[in-house]
């Protein structure tokens, strides 16, 4: 009954899984038609060059089917990466574009869904994270216009928390701004500059303090706009 029980419970685990990767495979190719012949070109490039080796080897395959395997993770790890980027490709230019490139921030950051500073008229937006580093305020929006905006926020904080560092990041295509690809990752090489639990003090007076209700403009989800690396990575 136990092993009953598992493989019922297995079974809609996996089609959700399976799901998944079709769900992303769709995206990615309709953004980047192109991945289609990049992931037969890994697999059948990888399984082809094993051959290659088996034969100088003496045992064909053998090697061959081990190339088999390893032609198929680097497939899947080639989709992972562009439908990464095809997810960005899709926000970029939509309102709440910068939001949803810091869902991607690792354990250890507090990242508030909604901006925390809005111009209603330009839709100029600034999201807000909280982590080692001290305060990370996102800009949305060209820089000459965002900059006044970005200052507002960045002064109402260093009045709340006037210990706490507070970086700006100007997040989007232009120079002097940060692509939503590579948002993350600028953020994560910041300095720490507070403990674990400062973090948490940090936020907990921050979220406290509460929030305006500000006429966020629509757009995307950023809680949906993420690529499901899980799914493409075949869990």
């Amino acid at each position: 009954m136990a092993r009953t029980r598992s493989s019922a419970d297995a079974g809609p685990a996996k089609q959700g899984r399976v799901a998944q990767f079709r769900a992303v495979f769709a995206m990615t190719r309709k953004q980047d038609p192109a991945v289609v012949w990049w992931m037969l070109l890994a697999l059948f490039g990888t399984t082809g060059l094993a051959l290659l080796i088996g034969l100088l080897l003496g045992h064909p395959i053998y090697v061959t089917v081990l190339g088999v395997p390893l032609g198929l993770m680097l497939a899947l790890a080639l989709l992972a990466r562009r439908a990464e980027r095809a997810a960005f490709a899709r926000l970029a230019g939509q309102p709440g574009a910068a939001g949803a490139a810091l869902q991607g921030l690792r354990r250890g950051w507090n990242v508030e869904q909604q901006p925390v500073a809005v111009n209603p008229r330009t839709q100029d937006l600034v999201f807000r994270a909280v982590g080692r580093p001290g305060i990370v305020l996102v800009t949305e929006g060209p820089l000459p216009r965002v900059t006044q905006l970005v200052e507002n926020e960045r002064k109402r904080m260093s009045r709340v928390l006037p210990n706490v560092p507070v970086t700006i990041v100007h997040a989007g295509d232009a120079d002097g701004q940060v692509p939503l690809q590579k948002l993350s990752r600028k953020i994560m090489r910041l300095k720490p500059a507070l403990t674990k639990t400062q973090v948490s003090e940090v936020s907990k007076r921050l979220t406290a303090l509460g929030a305006a209700k500000l006429p966020i403009p629509k757009g995307v989800d950023p809680m949906r706009a993420r690529p499901d690396r899980k799914a493409t990575r075949g869990r």
